[in-house]
């Protein structure tokens, strides 16, 4: 990717995957910055990882992120609360794709317990090459988005 670092987040119900995740693209060559869980706790929560991570993204620190929980769906309403953050539950390669490329998606969202880990590298690696397009429609949607976030 090039653009900066990659943050990565979970909780006990995708620190398995989490894992996997962070030491495959550590290996490709990406810097992965690992706001936690750093150990396996049942009793975690996912906003205590995934908001720092979004927090992260938002403001430049990191490039993008990677949020994993149990099913995905948690940490993506989570994240989505933070000014900037534009997240999405992914489960398939034209979404991981069409979403940074038409909707500027910076954090995909994915289900531990629900996903395997080949997916789930295979649709990480997808988001983190994609790029936006600039599409003046594409803009102007965004746009309407941030006005909702400015209100």
């Amino acid at each position: 990717m090039g653009a900066g670092p990659v943050g990565i987040s979970a909780d006990h119900g995708g620190f398995e995957l989490k894992e996997y995740l962070k030491n495959k693209l550590t290996e490709s060559g990406f810097e992965v910055i690992d706001y936690g869980n750093s150990v396996l706790r049942q009793d975690d929560d996912y906003p205590d990882y995934v908001i720092p991570m979004a927090r992260s993204v938002a403001s430049g620190k990191a490039a993008r992120g990677i949020a994993v929980c149990g099913s995905g769906v948690g940490a993506c309403v989570a994240i989505n609360k933070i000014k900037g953050i534009r997240a999405c539950l992914i489960n398939d390669p034209y979404s991981a794709r069409q979403g940074v490329e038409d909707d500027d998606m910076n954090v995909i969202c994915l289900g531990g317990r629900i996903m395997g880990h080949e997916l789930a590298l295979e649709l990480v690696n997808i988001f983190l090459s994609a790029k936006f397009s600039g599409a003046e429609r594409h803009k102007r949607r965004l746009g309407k988005i941030a006005d909702l976030e400015s209100k």
